[in-house]
């Protein structure tokens, strides 16, 4: 359950840098 969560949130987080850095 928590990797799982982890794993979740640094994808959301790569996601979000991926986007903050091609606007």
């Amino acid at each position: 359950m928590f990797r799982k969560i982890l794993i979740a949130n640094r994808g959301e987080i790569a996601v979000r840098i991926i986007r903050a850095a091609r606007e």
